[in-house]
């Protein structure tokens, strides 16, 4: 799926990134995926309420991605953030006790889980609106360019935004304009219940980027090591003054759209063959290459469980918001 040339910078980042690097990027994998896991547990036993969207068997997007920017670049997001957020750096704590709706929570239990906010982080939110963080990363790339900061906007966003009109407003005055965002469409075949190919006339949606003028790429979204390599590119490109890119990464959700999806929409064949490319997985295998030992990597996954376990320790032993605090951040005082 990925082109031959993201291949080939896949395999020369497994020899250039140090070990460390390695061992970062499969952490926060391990991360989200445990963390995803026990988000639907506390789910079920009614912890947590709402819309709740689940990452897990993206990870390598986001991971590969965000490992690709700088600290002070910033990252819009959709509804299904738990795992760009994490990836960002903000902590399972205050995620997890966000999801609870509690005070403690990055949004101070005012956003749960589609509105995750990290402006320390600048990671800039989820938004539950099909495209709606697109105008946004805009607005962000453009008070760069005119400030001529250093950084860039990451955007992701879904496969079902590209029919929405903001995907194309975005891009052609992101690309009129030489603005400094890489988007990141997020191909996982579904839209909601609606497979790509019944909503979007075109297969490839890399694509989309040429009538734009930008650089557009398709890369396997199961595969860390490409998804950082294509990003490391676009953002050179953008932090250069060379406009924005768009980058396809060919994904899969292992679970339904959302928590209450039974996902009847997917055959049991087409999960499987998915699970089998695991992304987690896939680069436990590709770590063997570089003698990583597996003990090594059985240690940071004991160490992820215990952060995650202490994560709903901390968010079910946090603080409801006080009802002094409903109108709070409503209006501007």
């Amino acid at each position: 799926m990925a082109l031959e040339r993201e291949k080939h910078l896949a395999e020369r980042s497994l020899l250039t990134l140090s070990e460390g690097e390695l061992l970062e990027l499969y952490r926060l994998m391990s991360l989200i995926r445990r963390f995803e896991d026990r988000v639907a547990e506390m789910y079920t036993r009614g912890k947590i309420t709402g819309f709740c969207h689940l990452y897990a068997g993206e990870e390598a997007v986001a991971v590969g991605a965000i490992h690709a920017l700088y600290d002070k670049d910033y990252v819009i997001s959709t509804y299904r953030e738990h795992g760009h957020c994490l990836a960002k750096g903000a902590s399972p704590d205050k995620v997890m006790a966000e999801l609870f709706g509690k005070a403690t929570g990055v949004s101070h239990g005012r956003g749960g889980s589609m509105h995750l906010f990290e402006g320390e982080r600048r990671f800039m939110g989820g938004y539950a609106i099909v495209g709606g963080g697109l105008p946004l990363a805009a607005g962000l790339g453009l008070s760069i360019h005119y400030k001529e900061e250093p950084e860039i906007v990451c955007c992701f966003f879904g496969d079902g935004a590209l029919p929405q009109g903001a995907f194309h407003e975005t891009l052609n005055l992101c690309s009129l304009w030489k603005l400094p965002v890489v988007f990141i469409c997020e191909n996982n075949f579904y839209g909601m219940g609606t497979l790509t190919q019944r909503a979007i006339c075109r297969p490839e949606l890399y694509r989309f980027a040429e009538p734009y003028n930008m650089p557009g790429v398709r890369v396997d979204g199961m595969e860390v090591l490409e998804v950082y390599s294509a990003v490391v590119e676009a953002a050179a490109r953008a932090r250069e003054g060379h406009g924005p890119s768009l980058i396809e990464a060919v994904t899969y959700r292992f679970r339904g759209h959302s928590m209450s999806d039974p996902g009847e929409y997917r055959s049991k064949r087409e999960e499987r063959l998915w699970q089998e490319r695991d992304p987690i997985k896939r680069f436990r295998r590709r770590l063997g290459e570089r003698k990583i030992s597996s003990a090594v990597l059985d240690r940071i996954d004991r160490d992820v469980d215990a952060m995650v376990d202490d994560a709903v320790r901390f968010a079910d032993e946090s603080p409801e918001p006080p009802l002094s605090d409903l109108a709070k951040h409503v209006y501007v005082d």
